[in-house]
């Protein structure tokens, strides 16, 4: 989504690489050192989320499965909400995805894959669920069960945009948009009347249009990229948790707009698990809009959206 602003209100911009995604952070009256404070600030959420550094909080608790883990408040929050996105998610979305992730070939960082080739398929294997995860909120403590990793990879993107933009104004910002590799928070007063006017993401060229936000978040999940093909089978990684195969649903992308773009992330991805008719009633009943692409180009705009139309 490229940020289309407006108004008079001095603005100061960062764009940076960072979690593996570009990075575009504005800031109305914000403070002149803000790519130096992002950067710093996404490269020590990275090192405690990061699955693919060893020495990350998410990866010690990995490695000791079995055992509690005693964590930082924020890698705390972020597995804490995962795991009740959960339970309301009926499944849907599941972070206990990464041994299916693993199967499937995304075992190194995602841009690392050839996901295209003529050998045989790897053997799927289910998310095993978060049902017996421990969370201790006294001491900050996880433990997750034998056989259990965690991948907080959309999650804690959408996440680390709410952190950024609430923090960014907190600081003295007016207002702030944060957009992480396409997950989107504002927070704050906008630079203008209209709010933040947003492209959605569109990977089918389908018209998908603007939307005008003030606050809250917003983000796109499509199986158009991290994707290819090996022999007739489509290959992308938005996995079904219940069988570990990609998600074939009929969409090609599902985009949210929730409170906060943690919850528009999780809303986003179990949406297009579960279809379109399951994936209206999950965003309806969190309260959220948004829009589907079909595999044909068709848009499908949910209720409220035109709220946010500007």
């Amino acid at each position: 989504m490229i940020e289309q602003v407006t108004g008079p209100a001095p603005r100061t911009e960062a764009r940076l690489r960072a979690m593996g995604t570009d990075v575009h952070v504005i800031a109305v009256d914000g403070p002149r050192d803000l790519s130096a404070w992002v950067a710093e600030r996404l490269e020590r959420l990275e090192s405690r989320w990061s699955r693919f550094r060893p020495s990350s909080e998410l990866c010690q608790l990995n490695d000791a499965a079995g055992h509690p883990i005693v964590v930082s408040r924020t890698t705390f929050e972020v597995v804490a909400r995962a795991v009740d996105a959960w339970r309301w998610t009926g499944g849907r979305y599941d972070p206990s995805v990464l041994s299916a992730l693993v199967a499937s070939g995304y075992d190194p960082n995602f841009d690392d894959v050839d996901r295209v080739g003529d050998g045989p398929l790897p053997k799927p294997i289910p998310a095993p669920g978060c049902a017996g995860i421990a969370l201790d909120p006294m001491v900050r403590s996880i433990r997750l069960p034998l056989g259990v990793g965690l991948d907080l990879g959309g999650v804690g993107k959408g996440y680390a945009a709410d952190l950024l933009a609430t923090e960014i104004v907190a600081a003295g910002a007016l207002g702030a948009l944060v957009n992480l590799g396409g997950d989107l928070r504002a927070a704050g007063t906008p630079p203008s009347a209209a709010g933040w006017i947003v492209e959605i993401d569109d990977p089918l060229e389908a018209g998908t249009g603007l939307l005008a936000v003030t606050e809250g978040g917003i983000a796109t999940s499509t199986r158009l990229r991290r994707s290819g093909s090996r022999g007739s089978e489509h290959l992308h990684h938005l996995l079904d948790p219940t069988t570990g195969k990609p998600a074939t649903t009929g969409l090609a992308s599902v985009t949210v707009i929730a409170g906060e773009c943690w919850r528009a992330e999780v809303l986003a991805k179990a949406a297009f698990v579960a279809g379109p008719i399951g994936g209206r009633k999950i965003i309806d009943e969190a309260g959220a809009s948004g829009l589907f692409v079909h595999d044909d180009a068709h848009i499908e705009e949910l209720v409220r959206l035109d709220a946010f139309r500007p």
